[in-house]
């Protein structure tokens, strides 16, 4: 019997809950037709029937309840262990978390696929894509993110080891909006700093100051296809990631390679999250190391610590 999704949940959840479940539903010739939010055709590209009618998308995944088999992505205790997860000692709640239900999940080969189509920017050096965040979470101010000295110091050395360097931080005019993204949106959110001689510069303005440092949204804007058409053809050849916990750095995940992703809050703080059999891992083998500075650590000290980050950065670029 074909079945029909319709769904709109986070980006993250989609992309790891929704996507593989789809393909693997495809695959066995069991998908009739996907409705899925505006824009994300490019990652069911592998089906024909995939309508985009939602123009946002909703933080409650009991929308899906019944539809797809993962319904939150830390972990699926119920159908990995047979308990909930709070019958779990401390060692089996270690071990589920970040593991989902793979019995029905087949992640799409994004990065075969897309490599092979044609990108308009030929690139002359091997290039990292660093992906940013700057948005509410939770419901609070954003507070995880890469500032703009870390973004000084993480440009100056992949572009002096010979690095190019794709930048990616949405402005939230690119995709239907989750309610964090709206709040960003009301409340003015700016990622800028002063810059000793230069003044108040933005992210965006900071990418200006280098040859080798492309702002993502240009580049699709020369691609002329939909953002995330562009974004999996142009990840889809990167030669490493820097990415932020969340949707960012799942994305990042699907292409192998490595990911170093910088994570401050949620489930993903979980002792475990990131072991052998995380959804991280699953959907391509990627090396996932992630780099934990917790929001409440943060907000004790005043400031974001990014000592780990740049010693794996250095490590593995």
């Amino acid at each position: 019997m074909s079945k029909i999704l319709r769904i709109n949940p986070e980006f993250s959840c989609e992309i790891q809950m929704v996507v593989p479940y789809a393909y693997w539903l495809h695959k066995r010739g069991e998908l009739k037709t996907i409705i899925t939010s505006k824009g994300m055709k490019p990652f069911y590209y592998f089906h024909d029937d995939v309508r985009e009618e939602f123009d946002y998308r909703s933080v409650d995944n009991y929308h899906m309840e019944g539809q797809i088999p993962n319904i939150w992505i830390h972990h699926n205790s119920k159908a990995v262990t047979g308990k909930d997860y709070n019958e779990l000692t401390e060692q089996e709640q270690y071990d589920v978390n970040g593991v989902l239900d793979y019995s029905q999940w087949t992640p799409p080969p994004l990065k075969e696929y897309y490599s092979k189509q044609p990108l308009q920017y030929k690139f002359v050096k091997p290039y990292v894509v660093v992906s940013n965040r700057y948005n509410y979470e939770h419901g609070k101010p954003p507070r995880g993110f890469f500032d703009i000295k870390c973004l000084y110091d993480m440009f100056n050395y992949l572009t002096e080891k010979g690095y190019a360097v794709i930048y990616k931080r949405p402005d939230n005019t690119e995709f239907p909006l989750d309610h964090n993204e709206m709040l960003t949106i009301q409340d003015g959110c700016k990622l800028e700093a002063e810059v000793e001689g230069i003044g108040l510069i933005s992210d965006y303005e900071l990418c200006e100051y280098y040859d080798d440092v492309f702002l993502l949204d240009d580049l699709i804007a020369d691609e002329k296809c939909s953002y995330n058409e562009g974004q999996l053809k142009l990840f889809s050849k990167a030669s490493g990631f820097i990415s932020m916990g969340g949707g960012s750095g799942i994305l990042c995940s699907y292409f192998g390679g490595t990911n170093i992703t910088y994570i401050t809050t949620s489930a993903e703080m979980r002792k475990g999250y990131f072991g052998e059999k995380s959804h991280y891992r699953m959907t391509s083998g990627c090396n996932v190391i992630p780099i934990r500075d917790a929001e409440d650590e943060i907000s004790k000290r005043g400031y974001r610590d990014y000592t780990e980050l740049f010693k794996k950065v250095k490590e593995n670029f």
